[in-house]
């Protein structure tokens, strides 16, 4: 069972590295340049490239089950209500993610809960993803 104002994390860190960016580019066919290309990302903004937002934001269903058990027979992406990326990721980094259970909510075959997510560079105060999650406990 989760319960309301639970908080979970960090979780471990995790490498982005210019590999792990070119294989998200390749399975969601979004190859823009300043993520696939360290030549010319180095006269970028960023002066390197960086992980895609959406990279970041995927890194989070992983990170929270390695954080809990739930003690569901399985736990479903329901949605997102709100994300924002503050900051970049720039190639190479790593990350971690905190989180904390806002509120939870009895429905057909299990539990939904509202969780705040924040994912943070190692060694920066600006978090680079911010997320309110909604997961779907079955049990």
């Amino acid at each position: 069972m989760i319960d309301a104002g639970l908080e979970l994390g960090p979780s471990r860190w995790v490498e982005i590295d210019q590999e792990r960016v070119d294989r998200f580019a390749g399975s969601t066919e979004d190859s823009q340049w300043i993520h696939v290309d360290p030549e010319r990302a180095a006269s970028g903004p960023y002066g390197t490239t960086i992980a895609h937002g959406f990279l970041t934001l995927s890194l989070l269903p992983e990170l929270w089950l390695e954080l809990v058990d739930s003690g569901h027979r399985a736990t479903i992406n329901y949605g997102v209500n709100r994300v924002r990326f503050p900051a970049p990721v720039p190639v190479p980094s790593r990350v971690r993610a905190s989180f904390r259970v806002s509120e939870v909510a009895q429905v057909d075959g299990g539990e939904q809960a509202v969780i705040a997510a924040t994912i943070e560079r190692d060694g920066h105060v600006k978090p680079v993803c911010v997320a309110e999650l909604v997961f779907r406990f079955v049990q």
